[in-house]
This record gives structure tokens, sequence and C-alpha cells, in this order.
């Protein structure tokens, strides 16, 4: 089956409520129900992973949400602390975040007008899209391998690949992979 079939028959309606920020929403959890269903019918399975990143002291968590050779990445930063939350639940509350603009991405979901979007209010937004470029370097960081490395770099936009962080993140991974391999 192929991705674009998958996300053609997908289907996630906002069946949960916010009742205070007044806002229908859909879950990480109802998107994997949703696609299992969809998926495993054809012998294929959904795998998520969560990377725990340090960037700048800050703690990100990175998901990636991958069916057969597709795969997509979801970032959110931990908060240091949240209210009524311990250590694990903030990690968590990143993780299922990440997840779902993981899945979001893989799946062709677009939240724009979801609970993210429409939250006006007053509280503080705990966790943030990284800008296309900050994600960029993030990846950078995380890749594995000198050919993975080239071909990100090569699907970048210009606008990335001109930028002078985005150049020196590209250099310095290039050195750690070249030096992994002595």
């Amino acid at each position: 089956m192929k991705l674009s079939e998958i996300q053609q028959a997908l289907k996630v309606p906002k069946n949960n409520r916010n009742n205070f920020g007044n806002y229908n929403y859909r879950s990480a959890e109802d998107i994997v129900e949703a696609v299992k269903k969809i998926i495993n019918p054809q012998g294929l399975a959904l795998v998520i992973t969560d990377d725990i990143i340090e960037v700048g002291g800050r703690i990100y968590v990175k998901a990636t949400a991958t069916i057969g050779e597709y795969s997509a990445t979801g970032w959110a930063r931990e908060e240091e602390t949240k209210k009524g939350m311990d250590v694990s639940q903030i990690t968590g509350s990143a993780s299922s975040y990440a997840r779902k603009y993981a899945l979001n991405g893989l799946l062709a979901i677009d939240d724009t007008k979801d609970a993210d979007a429409t939250n006006d209010h007053k509280e503080e937004v705990k966790y943030e899209k990284e800008p296309a470029l900050d994600k960029a370097i993030m990846d950078v960081r995380a890749i594995n391998g000198l050919d993975g490395l080239t071909l990100f770099i090569t699907a970048q936009p210009d606008s990335i690949k001109k930028n002078a962080s985005f150049q020196t993140a590209c250099k310095e991974r290039q050195k750690v992979l070249k030096s992994n391999l002595k």
C-alpha cells in the first residue's frame, strides 16, 4: 500500500473536547488507532520512537513515526517545570506532542485549525513548533550517515542551504561522521 493511499483513506475526526479553551481536537492516540485500521490488514505496521536531545541547554523530544520506508519527525521542547506535573509527566507531555506532529507530517494531517492554532487562552503556550531553520539544524545533528547527510542537505530549500548556521551545523556533523568511520 502506498503512503498516498493511506493518507487518502485516513479519516480522524476531532472527537475530543477542551472545554476550557472551547475547541475540539484529535490526539496522537486517535490518529494511531485510525491508521492501524487501515495499515494492519495490509501487513504494515506503524512504529513511533522518541529520542531525547539536548540543544543549547534545552531538552527536546524528537519523535519519529514510520510506516514501511516512510517516516517523519516531530519535535517538542520540555518545560523545566510545569505546575502539577512531575518530571516524567513533563517528558510524557512533550513526547505526546512531538508524536502528534510526527504523525501529522507522515500522514498529511493539517492541524492548522486544531487546538494549537486556535488556543487563545491567556496561558503561555508551553510547546512551540521550531522554525524550519532550527528544525533543519536539529535534524542535521541527528543524522547517522554521510549519505543521509548529503541527501538531507540536497532536499533543503535554498533559504536554509545558504544559511551560515545551517552550513556550520552540516560541516560539524560531517566532521563527526567522518571521524566515526576511522
